[in-house]
């Protein structure tokens, strides 16, 4: 009687072992890849999985996006610049078949062609296109990689350079540059508001040539601008035309000629 109840609570264990082992429980984001006797039969779930058990073996793979940090790269630009480079990249599995047969750690995989499509890409550009357009250098690592990686059954999402770190000399000469540069533009504004003075100048004596009694007029709005000061000193403007009445008047006054005289 004993070894009866033993041998059913034997068998009443062994039904529960398979059972849990049969039945698998799989995320709303994850999906399982099943192997039959070594043989894949395809992605499962998610939901509730039955598998037969030492025969079966399913291999879970999330589907969330995976944000995976690219370190620093050293590399040198077109331009001959040493620069270093991170970057973070954005991913998803899109195949789960082939994330698990086509490549041993799909992960680890991508990270490597991420640092080395960065150098690449680096050694490619220019500074300025690299510190400008950051936007294209985004672009062309996101498709490179996304191509590189396609056949694993993955999906880059977004690639995007982070830090751009330059070497001291460099940082130096780009500030002389952009200070260069601002004097620049701060000498065109002074030259341009001097030549626009000089027309606006050049206008004004036109007009006030045309009309003479305007000259008169402008005489009156200074002695007005001098008289709202403090001071017992009244400067009163006279016309150069003044002067040149006088020079006209006194200039017509000939001198006697004593050579007539006399005889």
């Amino acid at each position: 009687m004993l070894g009866t109840l033993i041998f059913v609570v034997i068998v009443i264990f062994a039904v529960i072992t398979l059972v849990s082992m049969a039945i698998k429980i799989l995320k709303e984001y994850e999906r399982g890849v099943l192997f039959r006797l070594g043989r894949l039969v395809g992605a499962r779930g998610p939901g509730l999985i039955f598998i037969i058990p030492f025969i079966d073996r399913l291999v879970t793979v999330d589907l969330r996006v995976v944000t995976l940090d690219v370190p620093s790269q050293e590399a040198i630009t077109r331009d001959n610049v040493t620069v270093k480079v991170n970057a973070v990249v954005y991913f998803r599995v899109m195949d789960p078949a082939a994330a698990i047969v086509n490549v041993e750690d799909y992960k680890r995989a991508t990270w490597n062609i991420a640092q080395t499509t960065l150098r690449n890409v680096l050694g490619q550009s220019d500074l300025d296109e690299l510190l400008a357009h950051r936007e294209r250098i985004n672009q062309k690592l996101q498709q490179i990689i996304d191509e590189a990686t396609e056949p694993w059954g993955i999906k880059v999402g977004i690639v995007e350079v982070k830090d751009v770190e330059l070497p001291d000399g460099m940082k130096r000469s780009m500030a002389r540059q952009a200070e260069a540069e601002r004097e620049k533009r701060a000498k065109i504004i002074h030259a341009s508001g001097e030549f626009e003075a000089a027309q606006q100048l050049q206008e004004a004596a036109h007009t006030l040539a045309k009309e003479p009694v305007g000259i008169q007029l402008r005489y009156l709005q200074t002695l007005t601008e001098i008289a709202t000061e403090k001071n017992s000193t009244i400067i009163f403007p006279l016309p150069i035309d003044f002067f040149k009445a006088l020079g006209v008047v006194f200039g017509n006054v000939n001198p006697p000629d004593n050579s007539q005289t006399g005889s």
